[in-house]
């Protein structure tokens, strides 16, 4: 049966007339290679894919991935290709590899499930990069160029030239850039043409560009008696540097067989204690035996006896080194070659070392946001009013947990952080206004009762939460939006939610600002901290203004909470890891002044990344290395960057 199917397919195929090879149904195609495509090797599949591809069939690409998949089967009782719609079901429900349709039922022993190996799947992801390249979709342009920076033929050198030429969209058009010239590098026989690739990858800043060049750069160690003159030399190196010690530099005479190998003094000292023959070793008395010039001696008496290996004295080590050339030759052999990926690669590692600056810059700048939205509650409540508020982490803890609470009741993530952050200052606003009623009240000017009293509610509040909420972290989910990150290039990236918090802390700055200067609480505040008693013999109720500027404080430390909630774990004592640094960024900015404030997060943000850039290994290390910074500045600069002038600075 299956040799008339074959017949009449020929036959078809032969027949002269309007029919082309690419409007006969691809089963036809696909039935003349049957046996091949059944049974495939990573040797003789090229030749069978070379003819189903030069046949130019439209539904080819289809069937070419979906093998590559695993996804074909062929029918035992007529040979016929097909595919099923549920691999799990029995009896499968068998499609038609042209139109989909159902063409029958068959039981999983009726058919044979088509399983290419690793090796000839990977020659069929090669032959499908043509059809990929040249798709609509760029993501199946991208998924073709892929495939071929795994695996790159000399016969993708053609394609790739011609979807260069009229690649329209950025993004592939970027990995095209990066694709192309490596494979050209790679294949092309001329040294024009590499090099004019390397230079198109000048200023290319990604991981892959600087693969490619590095790649050329890469070397081998060797030695020879003197150094080679049809060899492409990297460096010649010096034994007893620090790029070849000594030690070193014999071993690879030994490997080469060009010296003979050493022996330890412990091996030593083990092949003397064996030839021991009446308290003597070679004749040297056994007694005598500790030094090291003793031991060379009788070892050597060992060596003219034959009863030990001959090994090489100092001077001999010395002399061997001195004899020999040592030198890191390039795996590419051409010489210009090696210079221009030298030349590029150092332009790109100057323009990567910037974009590295770039990068730690905006790492400081959005640590910088964070602390500034932790502190700019304190600036108020510490720096306005001089109120020492050891309480301040748990507002920032209580605003996260408000807004885990409403992320629970509203799914929607984006909405339920538009909730939480009016609700989060709300709630945080009624505690301070509760906590300076019923304790700071009666504590102003006496900053030490102030720091044991607040100190106590932080502790209070701190178990509060846990007996609520217990100790694990609780979630808190950004949204879609904020989960990814801002890569401009291979170098630099941001996180979104840091970027988002940067925004909010400027909305913040603007708005503190306006409140305090452009509105008459503002400047109720403003007279009641320069002088309370002026402020109420003008008609100011200086309580009801501490009330207020205390809840302020608390409500902007509640929506700092939420922010950070999205990034940081939400624990009961999440506020702590903030509360000194809130301290040290007012401190350093100038106490009662949100312009300090905003310069002394900078300062600090910038410093710690800075230290953590320095030492990678030892995130404590930022930590220590700040606190004394910070204890240093105030040395030189006890009231900070932005000092308060007149009367309210004499307070």
């Amino acid at each position: 049966m299956k040799f008339i199917h074959l017949l009449v397919v020929l036959a078809a195929l032969c027949i002269p007339g309007p029919v082309s090879a690419q409007d006969a149904p691809l089963q036809d195609l696909l039935q003349i290679h049957a046996e091949q495509i059944s049974d495939p090797s990573r040797r003789t599949v090229g030749e069978t894919l070379d003819a189903l591809v030069a046949s130019g069939h439209p539904e080819l690409p289809g069937f070419l991935a979906r093998w590559q998949a695993r996804e074909v089967y062929r029918r035992d009782a007529d040979g016929l290709f097909v595919y099923v719609e549920d691999a799990a079901s029995d009896p499968l429900t068998l499609l038609d590899i042209s139109s989909g349709a159902a063409i029958g039922q068959a039981g999983s022993r009726d058919v044979t499930q088509l399983r290419p190996n690793g090796g000839v799947r990977g020659v069929i992801g090669s032959a499908l990069v043509q059809f990929q390249l040249g798709a609509a979709d760029p993501t199946a342009r991208l998924e073709a160029l892929d495939t071929i920076a795994d695996d790159p033929e000399e016969s993708h050198l053609s394609l790739l030239q011609a979807r260069l030429a009229i690649e329209d969209d950025p993004v592939v058009r970027a990995r095209l850039e990066v694709v192309f010239p490596a494979v050209v590098i790679a294949f092309a026989q001329d040294d024009a043409e590499r090099i004019a690739a390397i230079e198109a990858l000048a200023g290319n800043v990604s991981l892959e560009a600087r693969a490619t060049l590095n790649q050329l750069l890469s070397t081998t160690r060797n030695v020879g008696l003197a150094l080679p003159d049809d060899l492409n030399i990297a460096t010649v190196l010096t034994p007893g540097s620090a790029a070849l010690p000594e030690a070193d530099a014999y071993d690879m005479l030994v490997e080469a067989e060009l010296a003979p190998p050493r022996i330890s003094r412990a091996a030593q000292r083990d092949v003397l204690a064996a030839n021991i023959d009446e308290g003597r070793v070679g004749g040297v008395p056994v007694a005598t035996l500790n030094t090291e010039a003793a031991r060379d001696t009788a070892y050597a008496a060992l060596v003219a006896e034959g009863l030990a290996e001959p090994v090489p004295s100092d001077a001999e080590v010395t002399a061997a080194l001195a004899s020999h050339v040592f030198y890191d030759q390039y795996r590419e052999a051409s010489h210009p070659v090696t210079d221009a990926a030298r030349a590029t690669l150092d332009g790109i590692e100057t323009r990567v070392g910037a974009y590295r600056f770039l990068d730690l810059s905006l790492d400081g700048l959005s640590l910088a946001s964070i602390y500034f939205l932790a502190a700019i509650g304190l600036a108020i409540t510490f720096g306005v009013m001089g109120v020492i508020n050891m309480a301040h982490g748990e507002f920032i803890m209580a605003g996260a947990y408000t807004g885990y609470l409403v992320q629970t009741l509203v799914p929607d993530y984006t909405l339920s952080i538009a909730i939480a952050l009016p609700l989060a200052f709300a709630v945080t606003f009624a505690m301070g206004v509760a906590m300076e009623r019923s304790v700071i009240r009666w504590l102003y000017h006496r900053p030490l009762e102030t720091l044991l009293a607040t100190f106590g509610i932080s502790i209070a509040l701190q178990q509060i939460t846990r007996q609520i909420f217990g100790t694990q972290a609780r979630p808190f989910t950004p949204p879609d939006w904020l989960a990814g990150s801002v890569a401009i290039n291979d170098v630099i990236s941001i996180s979104s939610i840091r970027i988002a918090i940067f925004l909010l802390g400027l909305v913040f700055f603007v708005v503190l600002w306006l409140i305090l200067n452009r509105t008459r609480l503002g400047l109720e505040v403003r007279a009641v901290t320069q002088n309370p008693a002026m402020a109420a013999s003008m008609g100011i109720n200086p309580d009801r203004i501490n009330m207020l500027t205390f809840g302020l404080g608390s409500g902007i430390a509640g929506i700092a909470g939420v922010a950070i909630g999205l990034f940081a774990q939400v624990t009961p004592d999440m506020g702590a890891n903030y509360i000194v640094q809130s301290f040290m960024t007012v401190v350093v900015g100038g106490v009662g002044n949100i312009f300090g404030t905003l310069v002394g997060a900078s300062m600090i943000g910038g410093f710690q990344k800075a230290v953590e850039w320095l030492n990678p290994s030892n995130t404590l290390a930022a930590q220590t290395y700040m606190i004394l910074f910070v204890i240093l500045f105030i040395q030189f600069r006890p009231r900070g960057i932005i000092a308060l002038k007149g009367r309210a600075a004499g307070d």
